[in-house]
């Protein structure tokens, strides 16, 4: 990816040199993607997550996606990718110029610049989200959260949040390495901020009282593969400024892989739970992306109708 000497966000807050002070077990404002195992827990290494439901879902057509509504405290959607790559560290001590902090401020500036460009084409205005680096824990308008949980994004305040050590985790106990894998994790993270910018989380708030876990599962499904897409819409344009060397797309997809829920049962407990699913499968998030990735076109990310 050929990201150096583009233009870095300002909307980076550094907060690993904070603690965070004190740690939760997360917040229902809150979603991410789990990463790994945990003792105990009935079998189940996966964090329970209230989902959102896409505008489609509520009769919109989906050419119309970006046709405005209301942002409100609602799940976002986490996923995360790495790559060690030979990169410093990204701990409390590392310096506030790092390469890597270099690269998501570019990544973030990238994607603002797209999603910019698509607000304004629906006479829109987009507002920048903004992206906090943190070390181990932090506090969100969503509540704490621990690193060990993965990236999320918190629609109560309209940032991202990143413990940039996942992509070191990643790329060694998940094989999901490459830069362009780095910076879906960002987009992905991102494609949640739009969803919350146009209503679609807001809404789901509405419909999500009394639903069960079930359900908010196979909708949590949807909703994350809507943000894959939209991640693959952003890489549609990305490639179109010569951004992209051979490989990125790949590499991206190898992440989609890598993170899907059954390929993560597997790899964590040695079995698959469908039913607990609530990212989706390996080859629906691949698929998910590409798609975005192929056409550019937010009306073939409708998710919330029609096989998945």
């Amino acid at each position: 990816m050929l990201w150096r000497g583009r233009r870095q966000s300002d909307n980076i807050e550094d907060d690993r040199s904070d603690s965070g002070g004190g740690i939760g077990g997360g917040s229902p404002g809150q979603f991410r993607i789990p990463i790994g195992g945990r003792a105990g827990g009935g079998g189940s290494i996966f964090l329970v997550i209230l989902v959102v439901l896409a505008g489609w879902y509520f009769g919109f057509d989906p050419s119309t996606i970006l046709g405005g509504g209301d942002g409100g405290l609602a799940p976002g959607g986490g996923g995360q990718i790495t790559d060690n790559g030979g990169e410093q560290d990204s701990g409390a001590g590392t310096p506030a110029n790092d390469e890597m902090k270099q690269f998501v401020a570019t990544v973030l500036a990238e994607t603002e610049d797209t999603w910019t460009g698509i607000f304004k084409s629906q006479g829109l205005t987009y507002e920048d989200p903004k992206l906090v680096l943190f070390s181990g824990q932090v506090r969100s308008a969503c509540g704490f959260a621990s690193a060990a949980a993965g990236p999320f994004y918190c629609p109560g305040d309209h940032k991202v949040y990143l413990d940039m050590t996942f992509f070191q985790q990643l790329d060694q106990q998940f094989g999901a390495s490459g830069e362009f894998a780095r910076a879906y994790v960002v987009a992905h993270e991102v494609g949640h901020h739009v969803q919350n910018l146009t209503g679609i989380m807001s809404k789901f708030n509405q419909m999500r009282q009394g639903m069960s876990e079930a359900d908010a599962n196979q909708l949590s499904v949807r909703i994350e593969l809507q943000a894959d897409c939209f991640a693959g819409v952003w890489a549609h344009y990305t490639a179109q400024k010569g951004i992209l060397e051979q490989g990125d797309i790949e590499s991206a997809l190898n992440a989609a892989k890598q993170i899907g829920d059954d390929t993560l049962q597997k790899k964590t407990q040695g079995y698959v739970v469908p039913e607990s699913f609530n990212h989706g499968t390996s080859q629906q998030r691949q698929t998910w992306l590409a798609r975005g990735y192929k056409s550019g076109k937010l009306s073939d990310c409708n998710t919330l109708s029609g096989p998945i």
